[in-house]
């Protein structure tokens, strides 16, 4: 495949996304002086493609002064000539570090298959990092609604989730990280009931030092709350005074006494640890901004989420924007960290020929997560020997990978059916309705998702 890509695109005419497997080509034909030279366990290579999308080489400082050193110069130089304008120039293709930390610096980073101690970095303008999946946090199980689009009717969800768990007595936290597009806490709160201070407030006085001071007023109590309760915590206060300004901060590292810094991201899982540790939740619920940006970045893969909610409709853009993501993490090699913690969920689901639109969302869901995240084995039929409780097939006793039947429902890619209703169309008159509504009827509608998250939150598993 490397090869037809080097024969369709000339070296000279190299763009951005021919820059890895060109890497990758140039580590497999020099592969033996690259492990000969990594023998020594105390030595690494970091293939460096900077914010300019550039690429260079980065090596262990006692390399520099070495009789090692005209081999690498040889070796980088040939990688520069196959890269074009996405090389270094002479003199400044290897940069020499002390240590691996160093070298590092925050940069998102992933192990090359094949090699010991390679790695790719890749260093973003932004704050996501996709490829860093942080473990389930211990405690209350911490469920994220996301999707590729907006309009989908996932804050509506994550509210009538948030209703049907106090229903049945538990105490819930509701965290607002759209922040772009802020609304949820207007469906949780009547007006009177908005806190003073919300997530941005604390997340720039941090980065002075001040975030104890909103502390204790970003956090209002539902009156939806009714046998348990709805602890939600806005985007912004009551006042959300300027917020584009305090919104283009947020983003911001922190800059510690010792000199290092706190990426925005370590700031908010220190938030959301502060906040549990207050409210002592059952569950936590987790609103992400739409889209694939530093918010979606930091709640999908980075706050230790139980399960993530993957809100679609049935169209080509859901899906490729799904594609991207799973790709994403295929490549970096930490599909198998996150896959068993995804559940895809079809959104406003129209009231006409509903089982047609179902089985169309499924079927196409079902293509990704094969393409991407599942084993490439022949899934066991319904019917016949089941998938072990962590998503393994059991086979005579032998565990055969992670994937599943298209039909099957307990699998990740079969779609929880949220359906369209004109009660629930819209979040301004949610807080109303929600406060009057009958059980039964929100369980028409969001019956699917709130079974589904009820179960993860009891530590059930659907079988």
């Amino acid at each position: 495949m490397t090869k037809k890509l080097f024969d369709q695109f000339p070296e000279p005419s190299l763009t951005f996304d021919l820059i890895f497997p060109v890497v990758l080509d140039w580590l497999q034909v020099h592969s033996g002086s690259i492990n000969d030279f990594l023998s020594n366990e105390d030595d690494w290579l970091f293939v460096n493609r900077d914010l300019n999308g550039r690429v260079r080489l980065i090596l262990p400082e006692r390399i520099k002064d070495s009789e090692q050193r005209m081999l690498w110069d040889h070796l980088a130089s040939n990688l520069m000539q196959r890269l074009g304008k996405h090389a270094y120039p002479q003199n400044a293709e290897i940069l020499f570090e002390i240590s691996q930390e160093q070298a590092l610096q925050g940069a998102t980073s992933y192990l090359v298959d094949g090699f010991t101690n390679v790695w790719v970095l890749d260093r973003l303008a932004t704050g996501a990092n996709w490829a860093r999946i942080a473990p389930e946090a211990e405690g209350a199980p911490r469920i994220v609604f996301f999707s590729i689009k907006g309009g989908v009717g996932r804050s509506t969800a994550l509210a009538a989730t948030a209703w049907n768990l106090a229903q049945e007595g538990k105490r819930v936290l509701v965290l607002d990280l759209d922040l772009e597009s802020p609304g949820l806490s207007s469906a949780l709160l009547p007006p009177e009931r908005q806190p003073m201070y919300g997530i941005t407030d604390w997340l720039i006085e941090d980065l002075v030092d001040n975030g104890d001071v909103v502390f204790e007023s970003m956090v209002a109590t539902s009156n939806l709350s009714h046998d348990g309760e709805i602890h939600v915590v806005p985007a912004h206060g009551a006042d959300h005074g300027e917020y584009i300004a305090k919104l283009g901060r947020v983003w911001m590292p922190k800059l510690q006494t010792d000199g290092t810094r706190e990426a925005w991201s370590s700031r908010l899982g220190r938030l959301l640890q502060n906040l549990e540790e207050r409210i002592q939740p059952d569950a936590v619920l987790i609103d992400s901004r739409s889209g694939i940006d530093e918010i979606a970045s930091a709640c999908i893969t980075e706050l230790g989420a139980k399960q993530i909610l993957l809100f679609s409709l049935e169209g080509e853009q859901t899906w490729n924007g799904y594609r991207m993501l799973f790709e994403q993490w295929l490549r970096a090699g930490v599909a198998q960290q996150i896959r068993e913690r995804l559940q895809v969920v079809g959104a406003i689901v129209p009231e006409l020929d509903r089982l047609g639109y179902l089985a169309g969302l499924r079927e196409h869901s079902y293509e990704v997560f094969v393409d991407t995240l599942y084993d490439e084995i022949a899934p066991i039929k319904i019917g016949e020997v089941g998938p072990r409780l962590d998503g393994t097939w059991k086979v005579g006793g032998l565990s055969e990978g992670w994937s599943f039947d298209e039909a099957d429902e307990t699998a990740p890619h079969h779609p929880w059916a949220v359906n369209w209703h004109r009660s629930f169309a819209g979040l301004l008159s949610l807080q109303g309705r929600l406060a009057a509504i009958d059980a039964k009827e929100v369980m028409s509608v969001f019956g699917a998702l709130i079974d589904g998250v009820s179960n993860a939150v009891e530590g059930r598993h659907l079988l």
